[in-house]
């Protein structure tokens, strides 16, 4: 039976593309990182021992992780779940083999990072592929997902906050803004999307009512940077994104169709229409 690799971030994405993996017929290696990965993962290769197994590593561990990999005899992999920005940039102790590369990065934000991860995978025989290959179906449709549309000012946030969007992910700071009456509240940086909302809603609640001379709704706008590389970092919302909008204040959610994982879709929709938000897919520029 081929075999897939799949470096394991945080969240529920490593375990969506692990059955998916295995509806596909494909034994799963997992690499499965300390700092980030549910430890649900073990469960998941005791229940099916002859195709799920379980490789704990740091994330700074480069050749271990291809070591690993070769002698399991992979030859394609993906990577699926978030790895945190900041863990990346602050909390890893990285082996020689990752040392060399951060050393020789112009810039170090994690489109250079992970690209360059990629070219030291792919030179030891590892190719990467899309975190979306057995995923197409998650990915948003173009149109309104929810019962209610946005209305008039939540449409004209969502055209101010895709060009605000747009622009910073073109230099790959972040993929999520909030907006709130054609105003910028937040801008997403290396705490990500989650952290960014709640941030805009922290920062509404110090406002005094009297005092505020915007409007309190905000609309959440996250967009896929304008050259995605489908292999990582993939732009994902679920549950979790409605729960933390509601929490905030946020009434609206605008995504890129065709570059957006959905998760939970039916719970994340459900969710939305109980707490009256909008979620709308626009289309995607074209590449």
């Amino acid at each position: 039976m081929p075999k897939l690799g799949l470096i394991a971030g945080n969240g529920r994405f490593p375990f969506l593309l692990l059955d998916a993996a295995r509806a596909h017929g494909l034994r799963v290696v997992v690499a499965a990182i300390k700092e980030e990965t549910d430890p649900e993962i073990n469960e998941r290769a005791a229940d099916d021992p002859e195709n799920v197994s379980v490789h704990w590593m740091s994330l700074g561990e480069l050749s271990k992780l291809i070591e690993m990999f070769q002698r399991e005899g992979v030859t394609r992999a993906v990577m699926a779940g978030q790895v945190k920005h900041k863990q990346i940039f602050s909390s890893i102790r990285p082996d020689w083999r990752l040392a060399k590369l951060l050393l020789n990065l112009r810039t170090r934000n994690t489109d250079m990072l992970l690209g360059a991860v990629a070219k030291v995978l792919e030179d030891e025989g590892i190719a990467l592929m899309s975190s979306t290959a057995f995923l197409e179906p998650m990915l948003a449709a173009e149109g309104v997902l929810t019962a209610r549309e946005p209305d008039d000012i939540e449409r004209g946030d969502i055209e101010y906050g895709l060009k605000v969007a747009r622009g910073i992910a073109g230099f790959d700071l972040g993929q999520t803004v909030v907006i709130a009456a054609g105003a910028c509240v937040a801008v997403e940086a290396m705490e990500g999307t989650d952290a960014t909302i709640a941030r805009a809603g922290a920062l509404f609640a110090g406002m005094a009512e009297e005092a505020s001379t915007l409007a309190r709704r905000l609309t959440v706008v996250k967009v896929a940077k304008p050259k995605q590389d489908m292999r990582f970092d993939v732009p994902v919302v679920g549950l979790p994104t409605i729960e933390g909008m509601r929490a905030a204040g946020a009434t609206c959610l605008c995504i890129e169709a065709g570059r957006t994982l959905l998760f939970d879709r039916e719970a994340m929709v459900a969710a939305a229409n109980a707490a009256g938000i909008s979620i709308v897919a626009v289309p995607a520029p074209a590449q």
